[in-house]
């Protein structure tokens, strides 16, 4: 407010200063006339004209006086508002120091409640890790430091669920789909993988792939976070989506007698949907630790069922994924693996052939 004040005064004062010195340009002009008009009266022996002349300088003067009091006032009217400005410079100043002042006291605030937050995200997380660590030495207690043997590959396909959402139409998933179908063709153990691919996935196409095909692997490519799943709505134009919470999610994943052995979440800032889930049922999980490139989810996709489909580990597979994000190029530390307590990754294998164990 004290600023654009200021600004009008200096732009009144700059005006009137301009109109006064008009104003003495014309009462300068006028005396002169006067002054020649006198002259001429002076120099004229004609009565009539000495008394025209000295009639053409009376006029002049007058309208030199009447120049010379606008010149006057529109003086005073400078320097009022020249002495306006300065008082208002004065109130910015202060205004200004206000300010300044405030903010620090803000930054001073806020600098203590940064403290604070970090002194108590400090002993949440120690208390955090103190009953991570009485509940593993619970349940090692308990397990006699046994691990969890998962049920050997029966002589079925392993049955993968792809479940594809992106309702604004921003992400490349039937890209993604197509490229894991073709690196899972060309596997050695292709013949042992059947995949269920189900593009602008619903939460209906979640019940009912969990429902009939049974998966083993249920796998989601599309956005997500640490607490909600992004699903399609049954409309044709692009849309909003719908939003599950993982929760939601993992009880659609457990509603069957054979739930899931691993779910991957191919979605940006999904590592504590990841670890909610292998808490809720699933022995193993995969999110993503942040905002993973399109390109990069795809190619650690791919990389992934390549590796299963050729019968390794669920771990060994988890890391050719990343290897081949890393050497594409790409962030690939993103990628987070999460088991359960009692289950070791490198001792899972989801594709094996029937004839394997008798060649072993």
């Amino acid at each position: 407010m004290y600023r654009r004040q200021y600004q009008q005064k200096v732009k009144q004062a700059t005006e009137a200063q301009k109109k006064a010195a008009e104003s003495r340009a014309k009462e300068a002009a006028k005396r002169q006339d006067a002054n020649k008009a006198q002259t001429a009266a002076q120099k004229t022996n004609s009565p009539t004209t000495r008394k025209s002349r000295m009639n053409d300088a009376t006029r002049a003067l007058t309208a030199a006086d009447k120049y010379g009091k606008e010149a006057s006032e529109l003086e005073k009217k400078t320097a009022r508002y020249g002495s306006e400005a300065a008082d208002l410079q004065v109130k910015i100043a202060k205004a200004e120091q206000a300010e300044a002042d405030q903010a620090e006291r803000k930054r001073k605030r806020d600098e203590q409640q940064r403290k604070t937050d970090e002194l108590r995200r400090a002993r949440e997380a120690a208390a955090e890790r103190h009953r991570i660590d009485d509940r593993l030495s619970a349940t090692e207690a308990k397990a006699d430091h046994a691990l969890r043997k998962l049920a050997a590959p029966k002589p079925e396909k392993l049955r993968v669920l792809m479940l594809g959402a992106s309702p604004e139409g921003d992400l490349r998933i039937g890209r993604e789909q197509a490229k894991i179908r073709r690196a899972v063709e060309r596997a050695v153990h292709s013949e042992q993988i059947d995949l269920d691919i189900r593009t602008a996935a619903t939460t209906d196409d979640l019940l009912d792939g969990i429902a009939r095909f049974r998966p083993h692997v249920v796998h989601f490519s599309g956005h997500g976070g640490d607490q909600i799943i992004g699903f399609e709505d049954d409309v044709d134009e692009h849309h909003v989506g719908v939003v599950a919470t993982v929760d939601a999610f993992a009880s659609a994943c457990a509603a069957t007698d054979t739930p899931p052995i691993l779910v991957v979440l191919n979605a940006c800032e999904t590592t504590t949907a990841a670890e909610r889930l292998v808490a809720r049922f699933a022995p193993l999980a995969i999110g993503m630790d942040g905002e993973i490139d399109d390109t990069d989810a795809i190619t650690y996709a791919t990389g992934l069922y390549a590796s299963i489909a050729n019968g390794h580990s669920v771990n060994s597979a988890h890391m050719a994924g990343k290897a081949a994000v890393e050497l594409a190029g790409g962030e690939y530390e993103l990628p987070s693996l999460v088991a359960a307590v009692d289950v070791n990754p490198t001792a899972v294998k989801l594709v094996k052939r029937p004839d394997e164990d008798e060649a072993a």
